[in-house]
């Protein structure tokens, strides 16, 4: 990792990017809302973000608000998984001192704007109360989920917000074309994570429950607006950017793609004869790894947890385990629970692991974004790093950059994803819709376990493609990619289906959009040495959009559906993307609703054809 420091001559009241496409002001006079002033940001002379509360109660405030002279910032650096392997970025660098305890530290990057608070001097208090708060005008169009502890919701289009409490990531688009993802990043020990809890336009950062008192010096999460085209938007590593290093070697983390149970058996591993099933599939396809799931401390078949894990290992298949956090659900909830909560045990546990084989760890059902919740996942992350465990979390937070601080993260489920074809009916008619808002919201800041593909049916029929289905495995990044279907039907498609999942990637040397609007459709390509592996996917109908009452955001004025007409994708930027010439194999939707058309080594394909809820791969060699 590099990181570059130079000076910048500048006191202002207006700042800019390295690019200077993004400039960030403070309006001359008092907020009219809270009398402190406030900034604005502005992304090619246009206001796309208004940030008109800043600081904390109770602290007195500086009246002369002026940047400070700044600093030149360049990172590089190096991810194991990701969008995109090496990382660089560039930010110019200012302070504002909104009191004598407290600072601003500003970073305008060439993609978005990052924000912390830094206070001095405390002396055993509690922290004081973030007043952080965003505006978002009525008629901007925006996809934000409803808070839940495990971020499982939807992200519907609407314009107007009702009162409450939602989960980062937020994407809006303030004017047509331009956009604003906002989230944060870099938790570290003595902070919770934060929500946006809101009443009209105005949106506070209210940091989850944090009971600490603190002495010395303490400083906030990044705040984060990652702004400009869709592309922008979808590409961008803000996020790992403004994180720590990690700080342990790396190069024994190996993403790859798993064998996973649960989604057709609604039902975890405690049938031996089951796990050896999806070890099976995972050696014939060459997949790496394959997920023993929760319960196998109930294992059936006169078996145990280390006769599964001895048998994966000698299939040269990894086995990653599950286990209970015991921190959310626990009462009626699955094993094994309580081996990891106090340090002592979670060692113990964590070198057994290592010791019989284990690869990695599937932790699941935590409680929240509280502050113990952020340091038991730390402590979590450092105890697997220690004994060399890949980290998978479930029923947890959405990523924050601890993907690069713990290389060894390499997914996270924070995520409606394919299992809840298994709970509620509700997935079926909404899922295409979904699936083509999630790259343009909930996988842009990090890894997400959606455990994708399933040509068959769970509990409840999903409407999408095959294509559709194939096209997620692409479409969606994360270092452990959990394959949802069960072996009878993967091992029943076409050969070159099967050996489309013996190759792929789950690391990328470089992401970019190809084309796509949230809901609508989404055409990502990304790279892998010299493949391309290129996935769209046609969001649906305008009734998945409209999403009932008990879970809508208040829609009105000029709301965008979904479409469900079958639809012509133009792919005449792509060649710009990949190259001339190259020869592609092709895995397309057929007429009938659940077969494939395949095309093999033909001419990059200018457009493709795609059903309603339909898909597409293309891989170029």
């Amino acid at each position: 990792m590099l990181l570059l420091l130079t000076a910048i001559t500048l006191t202002a009241r207006k700042i800019q990017s390295p690019n200077g496409k993004l400039t960030l002001s403070v309006p001359r006079g008092e907020s009219q809302t809270t009398g402190a002033e406030g900034m604005r940001l502005c992304y090619n002379g246009q206001t796309v973000l208004e940030i008109p509360v800043l600081g904390y109660a109770g602290e007195t405030r500086n009246t002369d608000f002026r940047f400070s002279a700044g600093r030149r910032i360049r990172t590089d650096y190096h991810m194991p998984a990701g969008k995109r392997l090496h990382c660089t970025n560039r930010a110019n660098e200012y302070e504002v001192a909104l009191s004598p305890e407290l600072t601003l530290r500003v970073r305008l990057y060439n993609d978005g704007l990052a924000f912390r608070y830094e206070l001095q001097g405390l002396q055993n208090r509690p922290l004081p109360e973030e007043q952080t708060a965003y505006r978002i005008a009525d008629g901007t169009r925006r996809w934000m989920m409803k808070w839940s502890d495990g971020y499982e919701g939807f992200y519907p289009l609407a314009t107007v917000a009702t009162d409450g409490r939602w989960g980062f990531p937020a994407l809006l688009e303030p004017a047509d074309g331009t956009f604003v993802l906002l989230t944060e990043a870099n938790i570290e020990r003595r902070q919770s994570a934060a929500s946006l809890h809101s009443r009209g336009e105005f949106f506070r950062v209210v940091p989850d429950k944090n009971d600490l008192t603190v002495s010395g010096p303490w400083h906030s999460p990044w705040r984060l607006a990652i702004v400009g085209s869709l592309a922008d938007v979808v590409e961008s590593t803000l996020v790992t950017d403004v994180s720590e290093p990690g700080r342990t070697d790396d190069t024994w983390i190996k993403p790859g793609v798993a064998s996973w149970v649960y989604w057709a058996y609604n039902h975890g591993s405690n049938d031996y004869d089951i796990i050896r099933k999806y070890t099976d599939m995972a050696a014939t396809l060459h997949l790496p790894y394959v997920l023993i799931d929760a319960e196998w401390d109930e294992m059936k078949n006169g078996k145990t947890i280390e006769d599964a894990v001895r048998y994966a290992n000698e299939k040269g298949v990894r086995p990653i385990i599950w286990y209970n956090s015991t921190t959310g659900w626990i009462g009626g909830a699955p094993g094994p629970k309580y081996r990891l909560n106090k340090p002592e045990d979670r060692e113990r546990e964590f070198a057994w692991c290592e010791r019989i084989g284990v690869a990695g760890v599937k932790i699941d059902f935590f409680a929240g974004d509280k502050e113990t919740d952020m340091g038991y996942c730390i402590d979590l992350l450092e105890s697997a790093t220690r004994h060399h465990l890949l980290v998978n979390f479930h029923g947890a937070t959405i990523p924050r950059g601890w993907q690069r601080t713990y290389p060894n993260l390499l997914s996270t489920e924070g995520v409606y994803g394919a299992e809840w074809y298994n709970n509620v009916p509700t997935f079926t008619d909404r899922a295409a819709v979904h699936n083509a808002t999630l790259p343009f919201t909930r996988n842009v800041v990090g890894p997400m376990d959606y455990t994708p593909c399933a040509f068959s049916d769970s509990q409840h029929p999903h409407s999408t493609t095959h294509a559709h289905e194939l096209a997620l495995t692409v479409l969606y990044e994360s270092g452990l990619q959990h394959l949802a279907d069960r072996p009878e039907s993967i091992l029943a498609q076409p050969r070159a289906v099967q050996d489309f999942f013996s190759q792929l990637p789950a690391a990328w040397d470089e992401t970019r959009l190809v084309c796509g609007y949230p809901g609508e459709m989404a055409v990502i390509a990304r790279r892998s040495g010299k493949t391309w592996y290129v996935a769209g996917i046609n969001g649906g109908n305008p009734a998945d959009c409209r999403a009932g009452k008990d879970d809508r955001i208040a829609a009105g004025g000029d709301v965008r559906y979904g479409n469900e007409q079958p639809r012509d994708f133009d792919l005449s930027r792509l060649e710009r993307i990949v190259g001339k010439h190259r020869r592609a194999d092709c895995f397309l939707d057929a007429d009938e609703d659940r077969a494939w058309q395949l095309l093999t080594n033909v001419p990059l394909p200018r457009t493709v054809h795609c059903r309603a809820r339909g898909g597409f791969v293309i891989v170029l060699k």
